[in-house]
């Protein structure tokens, strides 16, 4: 089921249709509730980016104990 989430940045509003559980990630580090700057957009993306690089490398040491075939 889609949602409309808005949010609301250097003082213009952006709506989005998304997915539940996309709203859930998307608004873990940004609030819907308060006008956001560059600054908190930029930090949430470096948040979402060492999760990201972390869990790839945790994929890749998985990957390298599997025995290829």
């Amino acid at each position: 089921m889609t949602q409309k989430l808005t949010f609301h940045i250097n003082n213009m509003a952006y709506t989005i249709n998304v997915d539940e559980s996309l709203k859930n990630e998307l608004t873990r580090y940004l609030q819907t509730d308060k006008n956001l700057d560059t600054r908190e957009l930029l930090a949430a993306y470096i948040r979402v980016s060492q999760e990201h690089s972390k869990f790839k490398q945790e994929i890749e040491q998985i990957s390298n104990k599997i025995p290829t075939l």
